[in-house]
């Protein structure tokens, strides 16, 4: 599960591991397209490193069919924010197990050293033609971490139109995922209990499904400009919390986390209940998306221009601008890359809970119905600047080596000084060999 969210900033950088390369010569009906990649990604200040390998490879069977399979393996280490805010006091909090504890220093972030995490990921898509004008591709994949499970399947139609000048695309996918955290699943809105206490916990797994669907148009606008829209919808039901996540509950008084501070409920000593509460998310969530990307080739580079606006019920709102200018050298060729992420933050997120006024000093009872304190549903701005150098090795081979740098600021408001959440920098390399065989 924590691999999986990690994930998700992963992606600030990277839309997809294997980033799509055009052969140097076209493939025979007999050749594979193979694309290999391996990305290492790192977060600053000791926190999450990841690496990445990965395969893709995809073949023409006949006239009407083709079948490409994608493997991406990934491996993390390292350490992540678990909620919590940091704190003028040290702070001390119990693993996912229950079983231990870790102690954050007065002023740090509070940050889990003890997760790791490992993905194995496999899909399959098989496209047929269904007339000399059309096609249908099947699609499924299959996702599992240790303490998740992800299982999807995917339908995608196309028709093009107006001599092949247009297509239209509709797609429909559907995602089955299972949530098995270590300890079980977080009583929501109760407190984190110290080592070898309790713990509070309704479960061993839950579940969760993801259901999308979109529709597209592709136009060629003339023999070097072509042009994409795509509009999809989502629906997400299901358990959606981080069970990792936890929130503060400070004392206003002091602006520390409310241990004795008057508060029976919190006496850790007497009770075991640690000043900190498991989160609570909707089980439901809508959102839709807007696409657009434009692809000019000049005389010989290439550029490429996208815009996405993304837009859900929770009140997270994005925009996304994305810039990628090919520049042909002699004999092989540069890419800069810059993407700009503007977000809105969740109508539930907080930055910390107070006694008193969102939580009962005597039993702990949480007036909120939803809230999160996870910076991914913070108001957030992130700027990602890269560089891609690719050369061709032989007349059926490129090698290619990618360098982005990412830079993400969360706004929590006003907050005490002292208490903001940290930036965010990372570093994110990529290599890629793409070849037919």
């Amino acid at each position: 599960m924590q691999l999986k969210k990690i994930r998700t900033q992963m992606g600030l950088a990277v839309c997809s591991l294997l980033q799509a390369t055009v052969p140097v010569v076209e493939a025979d009906e007999n050749d594979w397209d193979v694309d290999t990649a391996i990305l290492f990604y790192s977060e600053s200040d000791g926190r999450v490193s990841a690496v990445e390998p990965a395969i893709f490879a995809g073949r023409v069977l006949n006239d009407d069919e083709r079948i490409d399979l994608r493997l991406v393996v990934d491996a993390l280490t390292g350490a992540t924010p678990n909620g919590a805010h940091p704190s003028a006091a040290a702070q001390t909090f119990t693993t996912p197990s229950g079983n231990g504890s870790y102690t954050t220093n007065a002023g740090e972030l509070p940050l889990d050293d003890t997760f790791r995490d490992a993905r194995v990921s496999f899909g399959a898509d098989w496209e047929m033609a269904t007339d000399r004008l059309s096609r249908i591709t099947w699609g499924g994949n299959i996702s599992k971490e240790y303490d998740y499970l992800s299982l999807g399947a995917s339908v995608t139609y196309a028709q093009d139109l107006n001599d092949r000048n247009t297509t239209l695309t509709t797609a429909f996918a559907f995602n089955n995922d299972t949530i098995s955290p270590e300890g079980g699943i977080p009583s929501e809105l109760l407190p984190m209990r110290s080592a070898g206490s309790s713990i509070n916990r309704e479960g061993i797994d839950d579940t969760k499904t993801i259901t999308d669907f979109m529709l597209g148009v592709t136009q060629v606008v003339s023999r070097s400009t072509i042009m994409q829209f795509n509009v999809s919808f989502g629906q997400i039901d299901g358990y959606q919390n981080d069970p990792f996540k936890v929130i503060s509950v400070i004392d206003p008084a002091t602006g520390l986390p409310a241990t004795v501070s008057g508060s029976s409920f919190f006496d850790t000593a007497t009770t075991g209940n640690l000043p900190y509460v498991y989160e609570r998310r909707p089980d439901s969530r809508q959102r839709s998306v807007i696409f657009f990307k434009t692809v000019h080739h000049f005389n010989e580079d290439v550029i490429n221009l996208s815009y996405r606006y993304y837009d859900d019920d929770w009140d997270v709102t994005s925009h996304t601008l994305d810039l990628r200018y090919r520049y042909e050298l002699k004999d092989s060729y540069l890419q800069p890359h810059l993407r700009y992420y503007k977000q809105d933050a969740a109508n539930f997120y907080t930055h910390d809970l107070k006694l008193g006024t969102d939580v009962n000093a005597t039993t702990g009872a949480v007036s909120p119905d939803y809230t999160t304190s996870d910076y991914r549903l913070a108001e957030s701005t992130s700027v990602t600047i890269g560089l891609k150098y690719g050369i061709p090795l032989s007349n059926d081979s490129e090698l290619s080596i990618r360098g982005e740098i990412i830079t993400q600021t969360i706004d929590d408001g006003t907050v005490p000084v002292g208490e903001e959440t940290d930036e965010l920098d990372a570093f994110v390399l990529q290599i890629n060999y793409s070849l037919l065989w």
